[in-house]
């Protein structure tokens, strides 16, 4: 993947805050970043930028896992596998894609 000086500055920016640069072989056109139990898949653009490739998730095991609503209660899952989205998970994970959103806005 050919990345832009401007693209290769952003994931240095995010490195330098805690973010692991890692991939996921099922989004190989995608770059992964993690921090903690969360991660979320960016799409490199023309402009030079990268934007989210859907919505940051919550990681179960290797994988990132999506939010859903059973009744009452919600989960996060990964093909068989799901845990509760507790307050703490929850939060984790909204405060993960409020700094990603924050580190790919451009800079002056």
């Amino acid at each position: 993947m050919d990345l832009t000086p401007t693209q290769i500055a952003t994931l240095q920016s995010l490195y330098e805050h805690g973010f692991q640069i890692v991939g996921f072989p099922m989004y190989a056109s995608h770059i992964g970043i993690r921090r903690g139990n969360c991660a979320a898949l960016l799409t490199p653009l023309g402009s030079g930028g990268f934007e989210l490739f859907g919505t940051p998730g919550y990681m179960i095991g290797e994988h990132i896992a999506v939010r859903i609503k059973d009744g009452a209660r919600e989960f996060f899952v990964w093909k068989q596998q799901r845990v509760d989205a507790t307050p703490e998970r929850n939060a984790e994970l909204a405060a993960f894609a409020d700094e990603v959103s924050r580190e790919l806005l451009p800079r002056a």
